[in-house]
């Protein structure tokens, strides 16, 4: 089976992504839930394998796929999924490398607004990780201790992977917290292009040279697309 996921409407956009290369699963069908997700990456990938695949997110399809649900996950947990693949719940509040807001708020917030943000974004990762479904992966990149504090049987990550352990030549820490799922097994280490210096233009480090693989000129809407080959790993390895 042949899909085909294009990008569109980014300044930034990846090219398509063709997933004709995997094999179709030799086991049942799995109704597969892909939530918070918009381009189509995961769902792709496990439609190529012959799952009964679906994304949903609370903006519209990148590829304009009769299989995305435009609309909050939580509102069709209930709906007999065998496997839950939450690509990238918000982030914003939870990840470690935004913790400096937490006491000097970015322009146009108020440290009140930004903690209640914290508390919903813990929430809704507790309402995803806890769902009543067979087998659950959740992404996100390192979480700071305040957002660990917050979430509902919080567990550490079972393992960090890189794109570039999947064939796709960036460099981002994706952590990964699985239930009844076995870690992600490599599939094409590629050597990484050298790296592009940038300056940090806030926080505490303003002004230092640092370099950064993945975000550098990216929108983050584009930033929040998944990485295909690791997509690709989870069909194949998981279904």
């Amino acid at each position: 089976m042949t899909i085909i996921a294009p990008y569109t409407g980014d300044l930034f956009p990846r090219p398509a992504i063709i997933y004709d290369e995997i094999v179709p699963t030799e086991g049942p069908p799995m109704r597969v839930l892909v939530a918070c997700e918009y381009s189509g990456t995961v769902r792709n990938a496990f439609l190529a394998r012959g799952h009964d695949a679906w994304s949903c997110d609370l903006l519209p399809s990148d590829d304009g796929s009769n299989r995305h649900i435009r609309g909050d996950a939580r509102n069709v947990l209930n709906d007999g999924w065998d496997l839950l693949m939450v690509a990238h719940p918000p982030c914003t509040r939870l990840c470690n490398s935004g913790i400096c807001w937490l006491t000097t708020p970015p322009p146009g917030k108020t440290k009140q607004q930004i903690w209640r943000e914290l508390d919903e974004g813990a929430a809704f990762f507790s309402e995803l990780w806890n769902a009543a479904i067979p087998k659950i992966c959740m992404e996100n990149p390192i979480m700071h201790r305040h957002a660990k504090q917050r979430i509902t049987n919080y567990e550490p990550p079972a393992q960090t992977v890189h794109p570039w352990q999947f064939g796709d030549p960036m460099q981002k820490r994706v952590c990964l917290w699985l239930k009844e799922l076995q870690p992600l097994s490599p599939t094409k280490i590629v050597q990484l292009p050298k790296p592009t210096f940038c300056v940090r233009k806030t926080g505490d480090r303003a002004g230092k040279k640092y370099n950064y693989y993945f975000h550098q000129s990216k929108s983050g809407h584009e930033r929040s697309r998944f990485f295909p080959g690791i997509a690709k790993a989870m069909a194949e390895q998981w279904g």
